[in-house]
């Protein structure tokens, strides 16, 4: 380091400086900035500024040369280690804080408890179940023994962690609007489109109480559940979520959430994009009003049957940026096969004006096609099996192309069941075989609107992600109030890593980057430091790069550690 003076027209500022090497060129960073000349005068009592500086200088060079001193330890092979005595951390969750500080979700756990009479600490609580449902799921018993496993040891009892809980269920709105609020400081968020979906999570009971409900299950159990509306950014990162108790219809989920966010959230102006499960008349029409719009997927087999045969018809197909038209049973399988065409027209159904686009592509085609020949095979290799565990099915079940019927040789109604394939059903699906359809109110072009509706994959992926790395589910918490405060944390906990996924640039999978911040652990060594024992990857060195601070050396020495701590809570 040395001293750097720099002379403009009404004063000299003087800075601390240093070489460094970035992008494999010599260059030089500001480590200080001490103040101007004459403020240095002033303060050291006319003392000469530069002189101090040097001195400054001299003593900042010392101290990192001690810092950087080989650190020696002598182990003896003859001495036990202490008893109950941690000596492994993990550092991974150091990534997640630096985030959690930036969004400010300490500041907003602080007013919080200002409107609370508790005496715990509401900030560390909430810290820890985020970190710990990202890094070891599980439950709020096991995510208490785990917070002891960070670097930074917290205290606080288990009895205030579900006291906490009941405080996080009363403040969820307050939670998600001012989340939102301090995200638009730390990154422009894409509302402009808006994304929502439903899904539902189950319980490990038999009976239903309450606000756990028999409902449709997604994952076809027959446990009493809760249901989850999302509504997503289209950036892939949770904006707001709701609870609501498990036999509700969802698409009635939509209206309430959507009405918090014009209210809450100060957002009034974007595009709903929904499946066509949540695409009610009422959700459709509430999203024709003001500057809202809707888009969304339209079953094709649900329509009129005038429009069906329109959108099934063969001609008057187009593709985008183009006047030419195209009948279907005239297309290349190898010239068009990359081509999506559409048709489009305006209907007026229910008071409701709407814009009708079917597309139809070769390659879905026959990517529905080879999905259903796999589910004709399975049906084939249960009639060859044991076609006695054919029962009632679902819509998509490969079970569907199976028909039973029962007759005699005459033909006449008898006990015997016959078991064959079904094809009439096939026939009939292999109708709507590279169709898909979406509604709008909106005017834009007919790419763009399918650019948008195609990315609704991601709050998928958001159910995913909550269901299958973060363990949402089973739900072993029977209090409404801590159900909602379970999935509160899911939520944000969802946020955060959706955030750092975004800062990674989407170079590595969720299960890569979750892998990778639990294996980053440290041994202690007493007195002296930290010493990793991770392997040094490319997502280490990402997370290091993007995050402005790394844990990679050899040995971190105690003051070198208190410095990362501090600068992963700095917002």
């Amino acid at each position: 380091m040395r001293l750097m003076v720099s002379k403009s027209k009404n004063a000299q500022s003087l800075y601390v400086i240093k070489s460094v090497f970035a992008d494999g060129k010599r260059t030089s960073k500001i480590v200080e900035k001490l103040g101007t000349y004459e403020s240095l005068q002033e303060k050291l009592g006319g003392q000469d500024p530069i002189q101090w500086a040097k001195e400054y200088v001299k003593e900042l060079n010392a101290q990192e040369k001690k810092q950087n001193e080989d650190v020696l330890v002598r182990f003896s092979p003859a001495k036990q280690i202490p008893a109950h005595q941690q000596r492994s951390f993990n550092g991974g969750y150091l990534f997640l804080q630096k985030i959690y500080h930036e969004l400010g979700l300490n500041k907003i756990a602080a007013d919080i408890s200002a409107r609370h009479r508790f005496s715990f600490d509401l900030n560390a609580i909430l810290s820890r179940l985020l970190y710990a449902r990202i890094l070891y799921p599980s439950s709020k018993l096991a995510t208490y023994q785990h917070a002891a496993k960070f670097l930074e040891p917290v205290e606080f009892d288990l009895h205030q962690i579900y006291r906490a809980l009941g405080v996080l269920a009363q403040e969820s709105d307050f939670i998600q609007a001012s989340l939102y609020q301090n995200s638009l400081q730390l990154a422009k968020r894409s509302t402009g489109v808006l994304y929502y979906d439903c899904t539902n999570y189950f319980f490990e009971i038999e009976q239903e109480d309450g606000f756990r409900q028999f409902g449709p299950s997604k994952e076809n159990r027959p446990n009493p559940i809760v249901q989850m509306g999302l509504f997503m950014d289209a950036d892939g990162i949770p904006l707001a979520f709701q609870m609501v108790q498990g036999n509700a219809n969802e698409q009635t989920t939509l209206i309430p959430l959507e009405e918090k966010i014009l209210k809450d959230f100060q957002h009034s102006r974007f595009v709903v994009c929904t499946d066509a499960g949540l695409a009610s008349t009422a959700n459709r029409k509430f999203n024709d009003q003001l500057d809202r719009a809707f888009i969304t997927t339209q079953s094709i087999k649900m329509l009129k049957r005038p429009l069906k045969e329109w959108a099934l018809s063969p001609e008057g197909w187009h593709l985008p940026g183009s006047s030419a038209t195209y009948n279907l049973t005239d297309l290349d399988e190898e010239r068009h096969r990359d081509y999506t065409f559409y048709k489009e027209r305006w209907i007026h159904e229910n008071g409701l004006e709407q814009r009708l686009i079917v597309t139809f592509s070769l390659k879905y085609r026959d990517y529905q096609r080879t999905i259903r020949d796999g589910q004709i095979e399975r049906a084939r290799a249960l009639l060859n099996t044991n076609p006695a565990r054919v029962r009632k099915t679902r819509q998509n079940d490969y079970k569907r192309f199976i028909r039973k019927t029962a007759c005699t040789p005459d033909g006449e109604v008898a006990q015997t069941e016959v078991y064959s394939i079904d094809s009439e059903i096939i026939a009939a699906e292999e109708r709507y075989d590279g169709f898909y359809g979406v509604c709008t109110n909106l005017e834009d072009e007919v790419a763009d609107i399918l650019k948008v509706n195609h990315r609704r994959w991601e709050i998928e992926e958001c159910f995913r992600i909550m269901k299958s790395e973060f363990k949402a589910r089973p739900v072993y918490l029977s209090r409404k109030d801590r159900i909602q405060a379970h999935f509160t944390t899911c939520f944000l906990s969802l946020v955060l890593y959706r955030f750092l996924e975004k800062r990674l640039g989407g170079a590595f999978t969720c299960h890569e980057i979750i892998q990778g911040l639990q294996n980053m652990n440290f041994h202690e060594v007493e007195k002296e430091g930290y010493i990793p024992i991770y392997t040094r990857t490319e997502l280490t060195d990402a997370l290091h790069e993007s995050f402005g601070f790394r844990t990679d050396y050899q040995i971190l020495k105690n003051v070198q550690m208190k410095k990362i701590l501090k600068f992963s809570k700095k917002r």
